[in-house]
């Protein structure tokens, strides 16, 4: 028990340096609730191992040329690199990211195919992965570990891919075969998930121990944050949103099922409503696909104002059932399609309200973060960062036992 107690106080001190550091080992006791003895003893483990740095700090209201300055706790940046992975629709962003959250470089490029074969993608993020580092003066025996965020129902403790619209294979272990590839650990998650990872750190949701992510982009997910940790679910691959159910027998999902609110919401959702409806759009531009259908909207045309507002009224009940069922601080949408604002316009927003319990305090917020994929592989980036911290936590609590 007494040894579950010191991991745990361990994984919480290093969190905490993390959010609110540098941090006084005073001042970690207070914020943390762990004694002002353990601190000392845990800081020095984690001082010998590498993983923090002291730094000297100006004491507020006393002369800095008398007695001893106050000594300050922060992530030793040198401890780790990592890369942080986003694999989208149509490209591949990579995030080099230090111990101490600082990016190191950043890369994109284009995919040669939006579906491929687990292996192909392998061997696509190898070459990425060494153009990256290339680009940033570092070598691929720098990094430590990689983060990989993808679309699809992703179990993240396993590694394993029950399905993304990104493969052509099912049910695939993705981090054993990139690793395989790249020769370094790989931690692959639900892309929303890592989204959610990415606020918690460096995004809104610092100031926030519950809130909700659901990105937007070709498809609909969602990573909840509750009591300051991403939330999985009992087999890992949880908080699929996309693919709650709003029509019984309903439209066709690409997951293979049907009445998914994404087969309703999604991009490629509205293209086909257009396509069965009969509407003839210009081609769309392969970065924009439904920007024409969103134009002739905005013009007025009658199918196109329909289709778009169904979209709306969809997600506006999945969002009150979001409030309903989590009542959460703070909902954030995020993702390519927060460049249009279908699916988060006031009238939209409203539906959600009208239809969330009504008590007598405010809803949640729901606020709308344009950010893009190279946001997304910093999430990546940091959920590596926090599994090579477990690793070195690991070593410290086996070093101790022996």
């Amino acid at each position: 028990m007494a040894k579950d107690q010191r991991t745990q106080s361990r994984r919480k001190l290093l969190d905490a340096i993390r959010r609110d550091g540098p941090i006084a080992r005073i001042d970690l006791a207070r914020r943390t609730g762990i004694s002002q003895a353990t601190v000392t003893t845990i800081t020095a483990e984690l001082l010998r191992q590498g993983l923090i740095d002291e730094m000297s700090a100006p004491v507020e209201g006393r002369d800095h040329r008398r007695g001893r300055p106050r000594v300050d706790l922060a992530l030793r940046g040198a401890a780790h690199l990592v890369a942080g992975v986003k694999v989208a629709t149509r490209s591949l962003s990579i995030a080099l990211m230090d111990f101490a959250g600082e990016i190191k470089g950043e890369h994109t490029e284009d995919l040669a195919a939006s579906v491929m074969s687990a292996a192909e993608l392998a061997r696509t993020l190898r070459i990425a992965l060494g153009r990256a580092v290339d680009a940033a003066g570092l070598a691929m025996q720098d990094i430590s570990a990689v983060g990989l965020g993808m679309a699809g129902v992703v179990d993240a403790a396993q590694g394993f891919v029950y399905w993304s619209p990104s493969l052509t294979e099912r049910n695939q272990p993705i981090s054993d075969i990139v690793s395989k590839e790249l020769g370094l650990p790989v931690y692959a998650d639900n892309d929303a998930n890592l989204v959610a990872v990415a606020e918690m750190y460096f995004g809104h949701g610092k100031a926030h121990r519950d809130f909700i992510v659901v990105t937007i982009e070709a498809g609909v997910g969602m990573g909840i944050v509750l009591d300051g940790a991403l939330y999985r679910g009992s087999r890992g691959c949880g908080a699929e949103f996309g693919h709650t159910k709003v029509q019984l027998d309903g439209a066709p999902c690409r997951c293979g099922q049907r009445g998914c609110l994404e087969a309703y919401v999604a991009d490629y959702a509205l293209l086909r409503e257009a396509e069965a409806a009969g509407m003839a759009l210009p081609v769309p531009d392969a970065e924009n696909p439904i920007g024409p259908l969103l134009d002739a909207a905005r013009r007025g045309d009658a199918t196109a104002v329909g289709i778009v507002e169904q979209a709306g009224r969809v997600f506006a009940m999945g969002l009150a059932n979001l409030v309903n069922i989590f009542d959460p601080e703070l909902i954030i949408l995020a993702g390519e399609q927060m460049q249009f604002d279908h699916l988060y316009a006031e009238d939209v927003l409203a539906d959600a309200r009208r239809s969330i319990v009504q008590i007598d305090l405010p809803p949640p917020e729901i606020f709308a973060h344009k950010w893009g994929d190279l946001m997304w592989a910093r999430g990546a980036a940091a959920y590596a960062l926090d599994r090579v911290a477990d690793l070195s936590l690991q070593e410290i609590a086996a070093r101790n036992v022996a």
